[in-house]
């Protein structure tokens, strides 16, 4: 007598969010198969794992015998596989249906905001495992303490990066909510800021009757709160809300805080991933994890031995004379965080910003804000616009986008000459930014700015 083993197909499942399904479930000895447009680091680890994997859109390649299919949205319409899925009459999942239906097995903390959610879940996750609180995890980066974007957990708590694209966190039944931004993006989707604030708002009054949301101090949110609900809404940020920081400074790479919160307060913090913004997002996840069963030892050990995320503010290299930094940031807000951070760690020194935009609609909705944004760097070179999902906007371009900014020196190169030409341009500090593949030109230009690869140079 044969016993039947799940199998699983995965259309996309090389994306972060995916990546992380598909690892939950063959942890639970499903099969897992799937179908990705490119290979990369992570298809590989997965097919290491087990995964059986593919990237060419080939409906001969779908395998017989499958339970359902797992796909994100990123995949278009028109895509080949899902078109044969279609017709074979398979039974279709969004990424985000299957995590919800996950979160309500368990206490789900979920950590939403247009910037600001993945730094903040993945710390959140740490200084709960520093505690001792076994947590099972989703995260949508990879972390550098554990390597991974999904951890596996024995406690009945899960933490989970809430996307708010395409309306994904509405899917999710949290008992604990953190709320870092929700500044206008993805206007493709939601046709107004007003509507996006408006999806927050609807996600926040979404939380458990018990739990606690911990939303950033001034966001245009309200509880509205169900006859007999006791959840507890806190508000977080620096020097202002009910949890905050104060008394920052850097300290040799290093951001040392104070933190005051309702439960608790703690002095002389030190967070080695830098930027204000993260003081701010390291307040919203200890006041979080002191709710579900963090110590004080806890946050401090974890808070000092935090290594951040794969792609956010990541050395790639450094020497005496140039340092190469690699982050993930493609919203006005993001930039501007991360060439904030920048600033106040190298002060004196010249900063540099490789951006490749990303999106035709964002760039076209934020066109003004990302000029003022990369403005603030000294020199700027844009890359042409990473299409993703996107089909050319006209009159939408990384030239139009130039023309807008005032920095001293700025330029547009072709994606195939970015080595090339780094090799030629002297560099101080470095940011390469952006959510498409500049990724893939990283390790090159750090090798031929700075003579080496890797964070310590």
């Amino acid at each position: 007598m044969s016993t039947h083993t799940p199998h699983i197909y995965f259309l996309g499942i090389g994306g972060i969010g995916m990546s992380a399904l598909a690892r939950y479930f063959s942890n639970r000895g499903v099969r897992i198969s799937g179908y990705d447009k490119t290979a990369s680091d992570l298809t590989a680890e997965l097919q290491a794992e087990g995964m059986n994997i593919h990237f060419t859109d080939s409906p001969e390649l779908i395998p017989a015998d499958i339970d359902y299919v797992v796909y994100t949205p990123a995949i278009p319409a028109d895509q080949k596989e899902l078109l044969e899925i279609k017709r074979r009459g398979l039974t279709l999942k969004k990424r985000a249906q299957v995590l919800g239906d996950i979160s309500r097995t368990t206490r789900c903390l979920a950590v939403a905001g247009t910037h600001g959610k993945t730094t903040t879940s993945t710390l959140l996750t740490h200084l709960l495992r520093q505690s001792e609180v076994d947590v099972t995890a989703f995260v949508g980066g990879i972390s550098a303490n554990y390597n991974t974007n999904y951890l596996i957990g024995n406690s009945d708590v899960m933490v989970a990066e809430a996307d708010e694209y395409d309306r994904s966190f509405l899917q999710l039944s949290p008992q604990g909510i953190i709320i870092t931004s929700c500044d206008p993006d993805h206007l493709d989707i939601y046709g107004s800021g007003d509507q996006v604030h408006s999806s927050f708002n609807e996600f926040l009054n979404s939380i458990a009757v018990n739990g606690c949301a911990v939303v950033k101090h001034g966001l245009p949110l309200t509880y509205n709160g169900s006859a007999g609900s006791s959840a507890y809404i806190t508000t977080y940020g620096i020097d202002c809300g009910e949890n905050y920081a104060s008394n920052i400074s850097v300290d040799n790479g290093a951001f040392c805080f104070d933190y005051t919160g309702k439960r608790i307060s703690i002095k002389n913090l030190r967070l080695s991933v830098p930027g204000r913004h993260n003081v701010e997002n390291a307040v919203a996840a200890i006041t979080l994890a002191l709710e579900f069963g963090a110590t004080e030892q806890g946050i401090i050990k974890g808070i000092e031995s935090f290594k951040g995320v794969h792609r956010r503010f990541e050395y790639a290299g450094r020497n005496a004379n140039s340092v190469v930094i690699d982050d993930y940031a493609h919203h006005p807000a993001e930039l501007r965080a991360t060439i904030g951070a920048a600033r106040e760690l190298f002060p004196k020194r010249k900063l540099t910003g490789i951006f490749q935009p990303h999106l035709f609609s964002r760039t076209r909705d934020f066109e003004n804000e990302f000029a003022q944004s990369l403005s603030l760097l000294d020199e700027v070179v844009l890359l042409d616009i990473y299409p993703a999902r996107e089909l050319p906007i006209p009159g939408v371009t990384s030239e139009n986008l130039l023309s807008k900014i005032t920095a001293g020196w700025k330029a547009k190169w072709n994606y195939s000459e970015v080595v090339a030409e780094s090799a030629n341009h002297k560099f101080d500090v470095l940011l390469m930014m952006g959510a498409g593949d500049i990724d893939r030109l990283v390790k090159p230009v750090a090798e031929v700015v700075t003579g080496k690869g890797g964070a310590n140079g």
